[in-house]
């Protein structure tokens, strides 16, 4: 490596976009206290910010397609600006999801793809796998710094000022854009394809919608949808639609290369094993990640009662470790194979699940805790220093902006299905547990049960246990029934949890199944920075 140039201001874009999910993430307490709002509403921002990303990710790779990469991509810093800026002065919930969901993702989604295709510009042969080792380090970085500093400032001042933060990193990264080189495009630039964007972005919203809501409407026994549909939750429905709207959207896909139209996305990408295998894993890494990152926060800040910067402390294990391992291990894929180590990291998350799940408890065990964490962040650290260069190297000059759409999609899709499923599965669990709990506790009264069920068909939410007591005591339940109520409120919660966390074990145990494509130690050695593609295809010519 002898420029770091661009690879500082791209991999400060990457970090600062990462920063910023931890920090909300950790700070959800404190946004549902100053928005007087539920969890479930501050996870349908976070969902809305990954759902924005992924739907208009390919767009924005097509854009640096058009416009070219580099102006694509100080425009996206710019429109991301805005967004922090509006997030940081937000009023009321609706502005934060404009500013920090809708704005934010937009400018993040014009901004991934080309930070991606111009990091493959950049470097060449040996120093690509390195310069992407480095990108995800800094992601790691990312993740290392935002429950720590948004924990800190969350608490001690405002979480506004990480957003306004942000806006001075976007000034500095806009001030060195000479740095980041481009090659001119050659040949003519393609077209927007505006009814591929609209169907692709409509499938994707449905699909996360319908997941996202599971846990309120209920996935087939209505709970408490807007409406049903043949006397089911409309759920299944929802998903069902966006799955119909996807297919069309293969369909116009394909339509237009058939009559020599640019497509949005060249659906012939996916058709290269190595490529697809890693889309696949990327996909699940985040669905791991984010369902994790959702579910911890609440059990440490809900259940045990930290503050935002006790949390973050508490997760600085896992931030740490994933960052000195994707760094430490950017040059371990050359030598093992990104299957490999790939299937490593696969193996070493699923310890830090099984250690995860022995340490949810009623009383935090802190050492046990910070080990598992530490775990968990060296398997995500593996997968970091492999996966950038997996994708991008199944790919030829010409597609990198396309492939880096592909890419992100992948990405923020599985961020949006991490935090919606893992969210839903949680309150769902935590509604099964409580009611089963409560119909069979032989203290409560026919009074506290019918009272908990008005409660619960109004929906549940992931609350202290305090909360609860009061709650029942405004009822006016008998002391040793509030105490009971509140009883198996706080285990359901930790049945929740366990559940939540079992299922990311479970997603961790089938992506084994994804990654038989990947590179192995051969094609590694014969082509640094490289992989084959379907059919023995060179990777520098385009489909």
């Amino acid at each position: 490596m002898k420029h770091w140039g661009p690879l500082i201001v791209l991999g400060t874009a990457q970090f600062l976009m990462v920063l910023d999910t931890s920090v909300m993430n950790v700070s959800i307490s404190r946004l549902v206290e100053d928005f007087d709002t539920e969890v479930t509403a501050i996870q349908a921002v976070i969902t809305l910010y990954a759902l924005v990303m992924a739907a208009f990710m390919v767009v924005g790779g097509r854009l640096g397609d058009i416009l070219g990469r580099r102006r694509v991509f100080l425009l996206g810093m710019v429109v991301y600006g805005t967004g922090s800026a509006v997030t940081a002065l937000s009023p009321t919930l609706g502005v934060l999801a404009l500013g920090w969901s809708v704005i934010e993702g937009l400018g993040a989604a014009m901004v991934l793809p080309s930070m991606a295709a111009l990091v493959a510009e950049s470097y060449r042969g040996r120093d690509r796998p390195v310069a992407y080792g480095v990108i995800g380090g800094l992601a790691g970085a990312g993740i290392a710094v935002g429950p720590l500093l948004g924990g800190w400032v969350t608490t001690y001042l405002t979480w506004r000022l990480v957003f306004a933060g942000e806006v001075v990193v976007v000034v500095a990264v806009l001030c060195c854009h000479r740095l980041i080189a481009e090659t001119a495009p050659g040949g003519p630039r393609p077209r927007m394809d505006l009814v591929g964007a609209t169907l692709s972005a409509a499938g994707l919203g449905l699909c996360v919608l319908g997941v996202l809501q599971s846990g309120t409407w209920g996935w087939v026994e209505p709970r408490n949808p807007p409406f049903t549909l043949l006397g089911f939750a409309p759920t299944f429905f929802v998903i069902a639609a966006g799955a119909v709207v996807l297919a069309l959207f293969a369909a116009w896909e394909r339509h237009r290369v058939a009559h020599g139209d640019d497509p949005l996305v060249h659906l012939s990408l996916l058709g290269r094993p190595p490529l697809r295998s890693a889309l696949m894993v990327l996909l699940s890494q985040n669905l791991i990640l984010l369902g994790l990152f959702f579910a911890i926060p609440l059990y440490l800040q809900v259940v045990q009662g930290f503050d935002a910067f006790e949390t973050g402390l508490r997760l600085l294990p896992v931030s740490a470790t994933m960052l000195v391992t994707s760094l430490g291990a950017a040059r371990l894929g050359r030598r093992l194979g990104a299957r490999r180590v790939v299937r490593l990291a696969l193996v070493t998350l699923l310890v830090a699940v099984v250690w995860l799940l022995a340490t949810i408890d009623p009383v935090i065990d802190d050492a046990q805790f910070f080990w598992a964490m530490a775990v968990l962040g060296v398997g995500m650290g593996l997968l970091a220093s492999q996966l950038g260069n997996a994708v991008q190297s199944g790919a030829g000059e010409g597609e990198r902006s396309e492939v880096g759409g592909l890419q992100f999609t992948a990405q923020n899709l599985g961020s949006a299905f991490g935090t919606a499923l893992i969210g839903s599965l949680l309150v769902g669990a935590l509604a099964h547990a409580f009611t089963t709990q409560v119909e069979d506790d032989p203290l409560l009264s026919e009074q506290a049960r019918q009272e908990t069920g008005i409660a619960l068909e109004a929906g549940v939410s992931f609350v202290p246990a305090d909360e609860v007591r009061s709650a029942a005591e405004r009822a006016g339940l008998p002391p040793a029934e509030v105490e009971a109520l509140t009883s198996s409120y706080a285990q359901a919660q930790l049945g929740g949890l366990r559940v939540a966390v079992l299922a990311v074990g479970g997603i961790t145990l089938a992506s084994f199944l994804v990654t038989r494509h990947l590179p192995d130690a051969g094609t590694a050695r014969r082509r640094p920075g490289t992989a084959p593609t379907a059919g023995g295809t060179d990777p520098e010519r385009r489909p």
